[in-house]
């Protein structure tokens, strides 16, 4: 028999064997050698449980290992581990009275220590962790002004009215945002051999520009770039631009910008009503607009350029990725399918 570790199994295992061995050599005659191959033990082993055995009896197979008093202590049992995933899923820190934002290990040893009294190492806990499902991540903001009732009823019922309304006047259904660009924005990574960090040589200047975008999930984009904060008077144009040529309505999304919402914009769309309608997200629900992922793509594909010295070499880069994103349609369809927006895919 192959030779095993006995160090992996529990005592009672352990000393079964031992007792097995014994009754081998003393009660079936076997010899040492014999013994040792049937429990898959060394010869040496077995003569010293002979020996023990010998001076002490049966006691003497006995583990003599002292047991540690704080054994099982620091350990959780199957309803106190229930308990502990159930508050990590449903409740942050704070909630528990905990002077912190995130779940870290130390944070959920101390939550442990206070709810359960019971004192577990740090790398036991990341061990349970671990066990559990739980992995460590990079948290996404949210603000705390945002109503999750709200989202939900966007979620469930004001958009399917929209769509439905679409349908039945066979109008588009647009995203609208706007976001800045830098040319001060983060570079990113690229290799290089180890220890010598790459050096991207840009001007110390900061430039920037601003774009307003649309885009849709039969995979359509709009866009215009512009120079300072977003007005009135700039969201209008853009707007001329996205009914123009238009064979039928256009419904446009946006967030609750005051910009969107203002009484100049409100006149131009009512006097445009037959031609382009406003509708908005619920306050402070980003993640719900699938334009926020062009803006992503625009500015990872920016990334890869050459850093520009002037305000109009910005601009010639972010209007060239952009039209190369127009003509191709299958990837404006893609950022629908992002779970936080397949609702309007």
């Amino acid at each position: 028999m192959e030779k095993r570790d006995f160090r992996g199994l529990g005592r009672d295992a352990q000393e079964a064997l031992r007792a097995r061995a014994v009754y081998l050599v003393l009660t079936l005659g076997k010899t040492q050698t014999e013994a040792a191959e049937a429990v898959g033990a060394l010869r040496q082993a077995v003569n010293r449980w002979l020996k023990r055995h010998a001076k002490a009896g049966e006691a003497g197979l006995r583990d003599g290992r002292r047991v540690s008093p704080r054994k099982g202590k620091g350990l959780l049992t199957a309803a106190e581990a229930t308990r502990v995933q159930n508050w990590l899923r449903d409740k942050c820190p704070e909630q528990l009275k905990l002077p912190f934002s995130l779940w870290t290990a130390g944070v959920v040893r101390e939550l442990i220590r206070r709810r359960l009294g019971k004192d577990l190492g740090e790398s036991t806990v990341r061990l349970y962790l671990t066990r559990w499902g739980f992995t460590p991540q990079k948290p996404l903001s949210r603000a705390s002004q945002r109503s999750e009732a709200a989202i939900q009823r966007w979620l469930e019922q004001e958009y399917p009215k929209i769509a439905r309304r679409a349908k039945r006047e066979k109008a588009l259904i647009y995203w609208g945002d706007e976001t800045g660009i830098s040319n001060q924005d983060q570079i990113g990574r690229g290799y290089a051999p180890k220890g010598k960090t790459p050096i991207v040589r840009r001007t110390a200047k900061k430039i920037s520009t601003s774009m307003i975008s649309a885009v849709n999930n039969r995979g359509l984009m709009r866009f215009m770039c512009f120079k300072g904060a977003l007005n009135a008077s700039l969201f209008i144009i853009f707007l001329r631009r996205l009914i123009k040529d238009a064979s039928g309505k256009q419904f446009l999304i946006v967030d609750n910008l005051r910009v969107h919402r203002s009484v100049k914009v409100g006149k131009w769309v009512a006097a445009h009503n037959d031609q382009i309608e406003l509708f908005f997200l619920p306050p402070y629900a980003p993640e719900h607009n699938p334009d926020e992922y062009l803006n992503n793509d625009l500015k990872q594909k920016l990334k890869n350029l050459p850093r520009p010295d002037s305000h109009e070499e910005l601009v010639q880069g972010t209007t060239s990725v952009l039209r190369s994103l127009q003509r191709s349609p299958h990837r404006v369809r893609a950022y629908f399918h992002h779970k936080d927006v397949r609702y309007a895919a």
